[in-house]
């Protein structure tokens, strides 16, 4: 009996991989973000990997944006999981505020993952969205890989006629024959 239940058990792994693999992928973000056409997708138009997350928060953009400023390895951290970025040495003191000192943001400057790896920001728009890429970042061992990691607001209406933010987090990857030149 156990054996007449272990070939469809083992049948659906895949799909359940697959179902998994697809949601995190797409988490939070529904369909139509995730086939948006966003800044930044252009820089990696062959990629091979697209993740994308979202979430509505309660602010309007201008007041979410401050935060999203400051983002980096050598200035606010990154709002997630401090402990386990420390465990691989990324150094990270998250900021429970906003600092005026780590507002200005532009093209070219270093954004930081780890104090020996960089990404480069490509572009910003204040109060609309920070895009970072691996190109022309420091990255250690010459990976043959491209990233663009994007962050877009756009504003939503809220029950009660408030404005808050959709923030949207996309990951691009390109690897090998899909890297630009």
């Amino acid at each position: 009996m156990t054996v007449r239940w272990a070939v469809p058990a083992l049948s659906a792994v895949p799909l359940v991989a697959l179902l998994v693999r697809r949601a995190f992928r797409r988490s939070g973000a529904t369909e139509a973000e995730a086939g948006r056409t966003l800044p930044g997708d252009e820089l990696l138009p062959a990629a091979d990997l697209q993740n994308d997350r979202a979430c509505t928060i309660g602010a309007p953009p201008a007041a979410v944006w401050p935060w999203i400023a400051q983002l980096g390895q050598d200035r606010a951290g990154f709002y997630s999981f401090e402990a386990l970025e420390n465990l691989v040495g990324c150094r990270i003191t998250g900021a429970t505020r906003v600092h005026p000192e780590w507002q200005h943001v532009g093209p070219g400057d270093r954004f930081r993952l780890h104090p020996d790896v960089a990404m480069r920001v490509a572009q910003v728009e204040p109060g609309s969205h920070l895009l970072v890429t691996s190109q022309g970042g420091d990255a250690p061992g010459g990976a043959d890989l491209a990233m663009t990691w994007l962050f877009h607001l756009a504003p939503v209406v809220l029950p009660g006629g408030v404005t808050g933010t959709r923030l949207h987090l996309r990951e691009r990857y390109a690897t090998g024959a899909g890297r630009p030149g």
